[in-house]
C-alpha cells in the first residue's frame, strides 16, 4: 500500500473525512498511478479491485430457460469493512458476534485484521467451486 493511500485511511479512521469522500481520494490517486505501456502484460502483483462472482444455468429450476448471474463487488468496500469494525466498542462487538453465533455464522469480529482480508483476496485465484448442476457453471475469480 503506498503512503498517500495509507494517509487517506488514517484520515477516514480519524474522522477527517468520510467515506465517500475518502474514496473519492483513492480514486484520484488510482488515476494518478502511470498507466503500463500498451501490449505490455499485466502486473502479476496487482491488486485486485473486484470480488466477481458468475453464474449460467441452461435452465432455470422453474422450466422458463436459462438464466444468469452476475455479481461484482468492490474488494475496497470489504477491506473498509474490515478497517471500520476497529471503530466498533468491543461491547457492541460481543453483542454482533454472539447474534452471529446464533445465526450459525461462526465469525468473531474481534479477531479480524485487515491482513486477513488480503490473505483471502490473495487466495481467491486459488478458489474451487462445485456445483451439483451439470447444467450451471459457476465462476468465482478476483479482477
Amino acid at each position: 500500500m503506498n503512503e498517500q493511500r495509507r494517509q487517506v485511511l488514517q484520515m477516514l479512521a480519524e474522522g477527517k473525512v468520510t467515506a465517500d469522500e475518502a474514496e473519492r481520494l483513492i480514486d484520484a490517486l488510482e488515476r494518478q498511478q502511470p498507466e503500463p505501456p500498451q501490449g505490455a502484460a499485466p502486473d502479476p502483483q496487482a491488486r485486485p479491485k473486484y470480488l466477481r462472482v458468475v453464474v449460467n444455468s441452461v435452465e432455470t429450476p422453474d422450466g422458463d430457460g436459462p438464466s444468469r448471474v452476475n455479481v461484482r463487488i468492490p474488494l475496497q468496500l470489504l477491506r473498509a469493512g474490515v478497517r471500520l469494525t476497529s471503530l466498533v466498542p468491543p461491547q457492541a462487538l460481543t453483542k454482533v458476534n454472539a447474534q452471529l453465533g446464533r445465526a450459525g455464522v461462526p465469525i468473531d469480529l474481534t479477531e479480524l485484521k485487515p491482513q486477513h482480508v488480503e490473505d483471502l483476496v490473495e487466495h481467491l485465484g486459488e478458489l474451487t467451486v462445485d456445483v451439483d448442476d451439470p447444467s450451471a457453471q459457476v465462476q468465482v475469480f478476483c479482477e
